[in-house]
């Protein structure tokens, strides 16, 4: 989707950060955005601040955890502007940051319950609304490098969360029609509030810059940091080790592949 004029844009998490960079570079391109988070008083500064440089923005409370909110985040904009466009599942938690055999229940909980489950539920509630318009839309899920690689030690609760929603967002991009687009935003270490006060990130707004060039070229992996090809050729080259090793191709090795084998049941 080249062309944001007019469209409307629901970003989650969208007061603060990447969330609030990106509401002003899609509303700088004629977008109309929604903005929601769990604190409505930060909403409202960042719907104030948005409108103050132009950009037609609303705003609404939102904790993604929980259904009902993320129904009421999507009958709030189809109350204000009617439809909706594109999505972006940006609300997120970061780590506890301990061993992963010291972390609590709860403390996994919150991390998968936000950083995956929290944009599911953005997935299962808006998407069939979006499709039903039947007109070119799409829903972005953030993901992190931590997506494909574990590039935080002590943070395996958010790593998880964040291989999870890699492979959430590949399944869905096989299940959603050819017009919506779906992609997975994989920022690196950019300076936010989810980083607890970091400032030796990459600027936000630098990185929404570069990400906002690939959403527009409508990729599904959308991508920066470029030192993270080491972190993934290294994991990529230790699968590739072990299967040389103990399972190397052969002739017909399709035989039991799962995708191979379903697609001749379908037949």
């Amino acid at each position: 989707m080249k062309d944001f004029k007019d469209k409307i844009i629901v970003i989650t998490g969208g007061a603060t950060g990447i969330g609030l960079s990106f509401a002003k570079r899609f509303g700088k391109k004629g977008g109309k955005v929604v903005i929601a988070g769990r604190r409505l008083d930060r909403v409202e500064q960042s719907v104030e601040s948005l409108k103050a440089e132009g950009v037609e923005a609303a705003g609404t409370s939102c904790d993604v955890t929980k259904e009902d909110d993320v129904k009421n985040l999507l009958d709030f904009t189809l109350k204000t502007f009617r439809k909706v466009d594109i999505l972006v599942n940006n609300a997120g938690v970061s780590s506890s940051l301990k061993p992963a055999y010291l972390m609590s229940h709860e403390e996994i909980m919150m991390a998968f319950n936000v950083n995956l489950f929290g944009a599911w539920n953005g997935v299962r509630v808006f998407a069939k609304h979006m499709i039903d318009q039947g007109e070119p839309c799409a829903i972005y899920n953030v993901g992190s490098e931590n997506s494909f690689f574990n590039g935080v030690p002590g943070a395996a609760e958010y790593v998880a969360s964040k291989h999870a929603i890699h492979a959430m967002t590949v399944a869905l991009h096989e299940d959603t029609p050819d017009f919506m687009t779906v992609g997975l935003i994989c920022p690196g270490l950019v300076n936010s509030e989810l980083g607890e006060g970091i400032t030796f990130g990459m600027d936000t707004d630098q990185y929404t810059e570069i990400a906002m060039k690939q959403i527009r070229e409508g990729e599904f992996y959308i991508v920066s940091h470029a030192y993270n090809m080491k972190h993934i050729d290294d994991r990529h080259n230790e699968i590739r080790h072990a299967y040389e090793t103990y399972a190397p191709r052969y002739a017909d090795d399709q035989e039991f592949d799962v995708r191979t084998l379903m697609a001749q049941m379908s037949h």
